[in-house]
Order: structure tokens, then C-alpha cells, then sequence
């Protein structure tokens, strides 16, 4: 579906698709570099790594439910271009820091911070805004085309950050991040088609009000409520070994800076399997199997206990192939799903419920890694984390969503 479907004659949706495929390539260095530099540069501890990571989160937790009320009242789109221009700022800080020799831990700190709560706006927005740009028929067609963009990235992106911190370092490398994000501001810019009027059922404004409108469409929504509980326990679990899969490669068993980066490419080339295969996974299985399925390949992580000093590369690369086999499916499916079964005036109070929900388990999972690292070890972490990711396909089995056999109606506007 990538390859063909209406949006090809869409020109709004191509500078959209053209602006987020350009920020997922160059988002894949300074995802790597970021980490790289805590722990080679500035030699932090498995719980500062942990606090790193969580303050990249943190923001969801704590102001997602209120950034949903104000996507359903704003312009998208505009929401989207300022927080790419923070971006742009905060991630063009850490080179210049480095050149003048003052990056520290609590810059990084700052800028895990302002990235995460920039992240949360821009994503928000980001995923209300599809179902307004192209019609509800296409959905399903926009999530398959801008997986596409995330999985050639993840193929390509980490090996081309592992060359790059081996020529300029890790610190600098993010620059080309910076640049990218930037040209992702100019794609919006030239976006032409006008969002609709965002009002409230009863046309006046109840902050509140509407803040509880949003939080019952997902706690009074069997499909969401179901969804929610795959995803929060797969990212809890897949940052508490998160925490640990750098230390370990790094630490344990010493990959260099210069040759992480294939691993990660070996990895999303099962991301890439998983695009290409999930419509015709998805028209043979059914909707609910499907999603199941591409669920319980994250048990794969536990592919990483095989890895030795000489084929450390290799297998972190095999385990991450096989249990990314199994996102873009769940992606474009759940994501589809919900931006189905949500009323427009609904989506971004919608996403953001769900993101609270969802990526609120993400930095509790960094620091029980921090914390499971430092106090248990780095195998027993990667342990514990992979099982409770795999597990998550319990949440689809044992719900509604598993007897599902295609996508429901789109509900009205």
C-alpha cells in the first residue's frame, strides 16, 4: 500500500510525508548519538542513563491530558511547526557546547526535558492532524506510507550515525538532526489545505469539561481501554530494557561507537519485513490476530542473551530484527483504529489521553531500568524487560479487539 493508493495524488499529504520522512532519518542520529555521549563522553551510571531517558517522557504523564484539550481548540499544523523550531534550538545546543567544552550531564538533562515536552506537542498534534488532512477512507493508507518512512529510516539511519560519530563525534553528529527538523518546518509551511473549525459538542469552551470528555473516550471505549494496556505495558517494558541494551553492548561486551549502529540497521530491516508484510498478515489473520501477533514478537528481545565479544553485533541485530517484526503491524493497525473509531473534533484530546496513558509507563520503565541496573545487573534486566513486552499481546487475546476481523466504520465528524 506504500507503494500505491489515492495519497499519491495528495499533495498536501507528500509535503507532510516528505517533512516526517525527512525528520525520521535524521532523528535516528541524535536517538543514538544522545545516549552514546552519556555513556562514552560522560561516563554516566545505568541510573543516570535511566534518569536521561525518563525526562524524555516525563511530559506525558504530566501534561498530556492538557495538551489534548488545547490540540482540539488549536491549529495543528501551527502547534507542529513551533515545536519543531524548539527542537531545532535544543538539539543545535549540544554541539556548540561541545565545542566550547562545557556539555555537561545536567545540559543533557535539559535537553532530554525540552525535547520530551516539544515531542509531546509535535505528536499530539502530529496524529490529530492526519485524519483532518486526508479523508477517513485514507487513513489506514497515510499510516502504512509514513511507516514506510520509519522503517527505511530505521534500516538506514543507525549505521549512517554509527559512520558519523566515528568521524566527528557523537556530540556533533546531532547537528544534521537540527538541520533536518528544520527543513520539516518548511514542509508544513507549504501545506495549502485548511484544518476545520475545532468547537466543542455544545459550541462553548469547558477546559475541564473537555478534559473529561476526552479521558471517557478512552476509559469508555472497550477497543482504546484495550489498546492502552497493550501498548503502556510493551513500552514499560521495552525501556527497562532499553536502559540496559546500551550498557550492554557498550560495557559488557564492548562494541565501539563505530559498529552499534548496524545492529540497529539489522534490527529495522525486520521493521521494514513488517511494513511490507502487514496487509497481507493482517487480510489473512484477521485485524485482532494480527495485532496479537505483532505483539508477542517483542519476546525476540530475549534473542540478546546469545551475544558473545565476536558476534556481539550480529545477534543484538537478530533480536532486534525479530521483535520489530511485529511493530509496523501493530502500528498502522492500532493507530488506524483509533483515529477510525474517534470523532475529529475528538482526535486530539483522543491522542493525548492515550499518549498519557501509554507513554506515561515509558520513564517509570527508564528508572526501574536505572534503578534494576545498578542494583540487580544488566542480564537480569534485559531479562525482565523483554518478558514483560512480550506479554503484552495478553491485553489483545483477552479482549475485544482480538475478535475483530477488519477495521469498523469510521464514525462521523
Amino acid at each position: 500500500m506504500a507503494f500505491k493508493g489515492n495519497l499519491w495524488r495528495h499533495r498536501d499529504f507528500l509535503k507532510f510525508w516528505t517533512g516526517d520522512t525527512i525528520t525520521q532519518f535524521t532523528g535516528q542520529i541524535s536517538g543514538l548519538a544522545l545516549p552514546t555521549v552519556a555513556i562514552l563522553t560522560l561516563q554516566v551510571t545505568g541510573f543516570q542513563l535511566g534518569v536521561l531517558n525518563a525526562l524524555g517522557f516525563i511530559a506525558f504523564p504530566t501534561l498530556g491530558l492538557f495538551v489534548g484539550v488545547w490540540m482540539d481548540r488549536i491549529r495543528r499544523k501551527r502547534v507542529m511547526i513551533v515545536a519543531n523550531l524548539v527542537q531545532v534550538v535544543t538539539l543545535a545546543s549540544v554541539p556548540a557546547a561541545f565545542v566550547f567544552g562545557v556539555l555537561g550531564l545536567y545540559q543533557l538533562y535539559l535537553v532530554s526535558l525540552i525535547m520530551g515536552t516539544s515531542t509531546l506537542f509535535f505528536d499530539v498534534a502530529y496524529q490529530s492532524y492526519l485524519p483532518s488532512l486526508v479523508n477517513k477512507e485514507d487513513v489506514v493508507e497515510g499510516n502504512q506510507k509514513l511507516q514506510t518512512s520509519a522503517s527505511a529510516a530505521g534500516v538506514i539511519g543507525p549505521s549512517v550515525a554509527s559512520v558519523m560519530m566515528q568521524l566527528v563525534g557523537a556530540a556533533v553528529s546531532i547537528i544534521v538532526d537540527a538541520f533536518g527538523t528544520m527543513a520539516s518546518v518548511f514542509m508544513l509551511i507549504a501545506i495549502r489545505k485548511p484544518e476545520p473549525e475545532h468547537s466543542s459538542a455544545d459550541g462553548e469552551r469547558h477546559f475541564f469539561a473537555e478534559m473529561k470528555e476526552g479521558i471517557w473516550v478512552i476509559t469508555g471505549n472497550k477497543l482504546l481501554w484495550t489498546q492502552a494496556g497493550c501498548t503502556g505495558t510493551s513500552n514499560l517494558g521495552s525501556n527497562i530494557f532499553g536502559v540496559a541494551v546500551l550498557l550492554y553492548a557498550y560495557r559488557t561486551l564492548g562494541v565501539s561507537k563505530g559498529v552499534i549502529g548496524i545492529a540497529f540497521t539489522i534490527g529495522a530491516m525486520g521493521f521494514l519485513v513488517g511494513v511490507l508484510i502487514s496487509s497481507t498478515v493482517t487480510k489473512r489473520l484477521g485485524l485482532g490476530r494480527a495485532i496479537a501477533l505483532s505483539a508477542a514478537t517483542s519476546f525476540g528481545q530475549l534473542i540478546v542473551l546469545l551475544a558473545n565479544s565476536s558476534l556481539a553485533v550480529l545477534v543484538i541485530g537478530a533480536a532486534f530484527f525479530v521483535s520489530s517484526i511485529g511493530g509496523p503491524i501493530y502500528n498502522i493497525n492500532q493507530v488506524s483504529l483509533r483515529q477510525i473509531v474517534t470523532p475529529n473534533r475528538l482526535q486530539g484530546r483522543m491522542n493525548a489521553t492515550m499518549r498519557t496513558i501509554i507513554w506515561g509507563t515509558i520513564p517509570v520503565g527508564s528508572l526501574l531500568g536505572g534503578a534494576l541496573v545498578t542494583s540487580w545487573g544488566i542480564i537480569p534486566t534485559l531479562v525482565l524487560g523483554s518478558l514483560i513486552t512480550g506479554s503484552s499481546f495478553l491485553w489483545i487475546v483477552l479482549g475485544p479487539i482480538f475478535k475483530l476481523s477488519k477495521q469498523p466504520e469510521p464514525v462521523g465528524d
